[in-house]
């Protein structure tokens, strides 16, 4: 009698700890302000830090360059980012808020480098787990 119990109470111990790795990380972005998001999406793109692409992104997610018409999903601009991965641009960055209201926000960031200034439109839209950068629309001004 005493085995069974035994038996049974580690077959318990090991289902529940099969399942605790199994389960999915909490997304470190799902209780952050609008600006964080704006951060890490400017890590991501200036930096090369990838780290939190999977929960930076909406899953409708739409990128757009205004200079050569160029149009890409989340996948493919993910693909992109992380084959840039540890690349650092030599540029200043800055952003602002241009407009939040509700679940939706608006924000310019500016990334200005020797020779060009890149300016990217960015909306965000906030989801159930979390603000998530929806659109980037790149302009070269």
């Amino acid at each position: 009698m005493k085995k069974i119990i035994t038996t049974i109470a580690t077959a318990f111990i090991m289902i529940s700890s099969f399942a605790s790795f199994a389960a999915e990380k909490a997304n470190p972005l799902k209780n952050v302000e609008s600006t964080a998001v704006i951060k890490s999406y400017l890590e991501a793109t200036t930096l090369g830090s990838v780290a939190l692409n999977r929960y930076l992104f909406a899953e409708d997610f739409e990128y757009s360059s205004g200079a050569n018409k160029d149009s890409f999903d989340k996948k493919a601009y993910t693909d992109f980012l992380k084959a840039h991965e540890g690349v650092t641009y030599n540029c200043e960055t800055s952003y602002e808020i241009l407009d939040q209201s509700g679940k939706v926000c608006m924000a310019k960031a500016t990334m200005t480098f020797e020779n060009f200034t890149r300016v990217d439109y960015i909306t965000l839209s906030q989801e159930q787990d979390g603000w998530k950068v929806s659109k980037v629309r790149t302009t070269y001004p």
